[in-house]
C-alpha cells in the first residue's frame, strides 16, 4: 500500500481548517490503496519521510518565511532523507527518482517568502512538485477549504496503485 505523509504546522484555526480539508481530501472514498499518515511538523521524523511515497506540506507564512516548526522538520530530516548538499554546504538540486509533493501556505498578507523557502529546500530532496501550491491569504472560507480538499485528493490519487 502506498503511503502519503502529511506534515504540517497548524497553530491557528485558519491553518487548522486547511489541514483538516487537505487530510479529508486525501482520504476521499474514491481513493484506494493509499495510507495517509498525518504528523505535526515537530513530531515528524526521517523514518516517516523514508517510509512515504509522497508528501503534503502545510505551513503558515511567518515574517516572510515558513513556520519555524516546518523549518525544524526540514533541518531534522534533510540529510537522512537524501537531501543533497554542494561542496560549500548549500542545498543543490537532487537527482534520480522523485516522489510527488504538494504544499499549502496560509498568510495574513503575503505567502511569497514562505513558498520560496519551502521550495528551495525541497528542490534539494528527491521530491517533485505535483500540484500547484495552495496559497491562502486572510480568512479561510468554503472556496479555500474546497481547494485544500482538492490538493489532498490530487496527491493521494497520484499514489493509487
Amino acid at each position: 500500500m502506498a503511503r502519503l505523509l502529511v506534515v504540517h504546522h497548524s497553530p491557528t484555526p485558519t491553518t487548522q481548517a486547511l489541514a483538516e480539508a487537505v487530510v479529508a481530501g486525501s482520504r476521499d472514498d474514491a481513493i484506494t490503496g493509499v495510507e495517509v499518515v498525518v504528523r505535526p511538523a515537530l513530531e515528524a521524523s526521517a523514518e516517516d519521510v523514508l517510509a512515504a511515497d509522497g508528501y503534503l506540506l502545510g505551513t503558515s507564512a511567518n515574517f516572510g518565511y515558513m513556520s519555524g516548526a516546518l523549518k525544524h522538520f526540514f533541518d531534522t530530516i534533510f540529510l537522512q532523507a537524501g537531501g543533497a548538499l554542494s561542496d560549500d554546504g548549500s542545498a543543490r538540486e537532487a537527482s534520480g527518482g522523485r516522489k510527488p509533493y504538494g504544499l499549502w501556505v496560509h498568510g495574513r498578507y503575503d505567502t511569497t517568502g514562505a513558498v520560496r523557502s519551502v521550495q528551495s529546500i525541497v528542490q534539494a530532496l528527491a521530491w517533485q512538485q505535483s500540484a500547484p501550491v495552495l496559497e491562502v491569504l486572510g480568512d479561510v472560507g468554503e472556496a479555500e477549504r474546497e481547494r485544500a480538499y482538492d490538493l489532498g485528493g490530487t496527491l493521494a490519487s497520484l499514489l493509487m496503485v
